[in-house]
């Protein structure tokens, strides 16, 4: 699986999981030249905190476009050290 932005993949794995249609990507696939960090933090119920991380991609930013769960909560240990995209991020395999 590639998950691309800005004609340029920003993480590609064969070992993505997939829960709540989003693809969950291992987070050593994310390549850390075109990130950077976020101060934004959401809560989901069932998962916990997430954080995310803004892409930058030839000039272009993409803010709070690829998410993680730090400390995911008991259930929820599938996304434990993963990243998933939103915000125009394209899944393909």
């Amino acid at each position: 699986m590639k998950a691309i932005w800005n004609g340029t993949v920003v993480a590609e794995s064969d070992d993505t999981v997939v829960v709540e249609n989003n693809h969950y990507f291992p987070r050593t696939s994310l390549d850390d030249s075109l990130i950077e960090s976020s101060d934004t933090h959401t809560h989901c119920p069932w998962k916990g905190d997430a954080s995310y991380y803004s892409l930058v991609v030839d000039g272009q930013k993409n803010p709070d476009a690829v998410w993680y769960y730090p400390q995911p909560l008991k259930g929820a240990e599938q996304v434990a050290d993963r990243v998933a995209f939103w915000r125009g991020v394209e899944i393909t395999d």
